[in-house]
């Protein structure tokens, strides 16, 4: 089954057939449901589109400007953009929603959906409900030929967030520049390799090194910024003795780093560096998903402020950072969400967050990350068999360590002093995922047994 439909959208591989590819009529179907969705949802007839440099972009893109234009909806179409670039334009052309086409960190014969409201943020879990139950009616009706909407392409958007991100108070143009730094970019051929040269010009940045920034979507390597697959640039790093590296992944709202020394500063520590940046200027709460780093809320409490945890998933983060009213916040896959800009995962206000901060330490890529607590953790799953129900097991071991301190707003989490396991349940198969964090990785990785051998024990009982 490669075809995935969830609250937040729609994704699978293209071709094949309907129903289980993402296919044409697969494509047309959901998009008018979300057409349908946002219009009756809002007064605005506009909806904003863009893509990532994936091969099937461009067809994906027309079938969903020309099933909004078929319903009478006007389309602002980006192009080749970044996901945080279209969810800022969203509100700025007072639209009623947002397409972002790209499947984010999967392979190349993937892509999707991804269904933003006015704000330019992702739908709600009620929201999204609502668009698949939409899709499932076949209940959409088109415009008449005199109600067609209109299709406006735009390429000047990119240009407006980079400007909005300069203009941002902690962002310190000068002391970047001073810095002089030397930087590798793997924009792994696609969006980002046209924002991220853009946005350093801007900072001041001169000296750099463009690894996979020509935007034709051939993914030289696994497009997700994990450790395994960055070999490339952490050996030009270190053979040209660069500052730093910097990764996005295909549609540039996930951020890594490379360090001076070729070793990786951590997608985890990306969230924890930037924050205890802005913390520094701007004491407030954080938050981050339950699987994300406790560095997290080591560096608020250090810097007198609260750290909450959300459900796993973007737009239970944002939910979390508005109640809390949290100044910044994410999720440890490199996730930035920075609400003085906009309320979305923005590699490149990260970027620009990250260099400043770096700028101003004085200190090299490594002593920075260096600079905080040190924690591992250790990513696991379970197979059961389909016949286990996992929510009495989840449940079981929410008993078995009623003791300790334990979260079962997603699953279950379980915390030990510093350390923590939290283990979550597939949506789509008998698996528990369980992440085990520790002070090293020895420990993380007892752990994550120790659960496992609970779980183990807890079925043959």
């Amino acid at each position: 089954m490669t075809l995935i439909k969830s609250i937040s959208g729609i994704r699978g591989t293209i071709g094949g057939k309907s129903g289980n590819n993402l296919t044409p009529i697969d494509i047309v179907k959901f998009t008018s449901a979300f057409g349908r969705w946002a219009t009756q949802n809002y007064s605005s007839k506009t909806i904003v589109i863009g893509r990532d440099a994936r091969p099937s972009g461009q067809m994906v893109s027309d079938l969903v400007s020309s099933t909004l234009t078929g319903m009478g909806i006007n389309v602002v179409d980006l192009g080749l953009s970044t996901t945080p670039t279209v969810e800022m334009a969203v509100p700025k052309e007072n639209a009623c929603g947002g397409i972002i086409i790209t499947a984010s960190h999967n392979p190349v014969e993937w892509n999707a959906l991804k269904l933003l409201n006015a704000k330019g943020e992702f739908v709600s879990g009620k929201d999204g409900a609502e668009i698949l139950e939409i899709a499932e009616s076949d209940s959409v009706e088109f415009a008449k030929v005199h109600k067609l909407g209109k299709l406006t392409q735009l390429d000047t958007y990119l240009d407006y967030h980079i400007e909005k991100i300069l203009e941002l108070p902690l962002v310190d143009v000068e002391a970047i520049k001073e810095r002089k730094f030397h930087v590798a970019i793997d924009a792994v051929n696609s969006s980002g390799g046209i924002a991220v040269p853009k946005l350093l010009k801007a900072l001041g940045v001169e000296n750099t090194i463009e690894l996979f920034c020509e935007p034709n979507g051939n993914f030289p390597h696994n497009p997700e910024p994990l450790p395994e697959n960055l070999t490339t640039i952490s050996y030009e790093v270190e053979k040209n003795r660069c500052d730093l590296g910097i990764v996005v992944d295909p549609d540039v709202d996930r951020l890594a780093f490379v360090c001076e020394d070729g070793s990786m500063f951590g997608e985890e520590y990306t969230l924890v560096a930037i924050a205890d940046y802005i913390l520094h200027h701007t004491p407030g709460n954080t938050v981050s998903n339950l699987s994300s780093t406790r560095a997290l809320r080591d560096v608020t409490e250090k810097n007198k402020g609260n750290y909450f945890a959300s459900a796993v998933g973007e737009v239970n983060v944002v939910e979390e950072m508005k109640l809390r009213d949290a100044v910044i916040g994410g999720e440890g896959n490199g996730g930035i969400i920075y609400p003085e800009l906009h309320y979305g995962r923005d590699a490149l206000v990260g970027i620009a967050l990250f260099l400043t901060h770096l700028a101003k330490s004085k200190k090299s890529c490594a002593q920075l990350k260096a600079s905080y607590p040190v924690y591992h953790i250790s990513k696991n799953k379970i197979e059961l068999q389909p016949a286990i129900n996992v929510d009495d097991v989840l449940v079981a071991i929410k008993d078995k360590y009623k003791s300790n301190p334990v979260n079962t707003i997603d699953g279950v989490k379980v915390e030990f002093e510093k350390e923590w396991v939290h283990l979550r349940k597939s949506n789509t198969e008998p698996i528990i995922r369980i992440y085990a964090e520790a002070e090293s990785e020895t420990t993380a990785d007892n752990l994550a047994k120790k659960l496992i051998e609970d779980i183990h024990e807890i079925i043959q009982a």
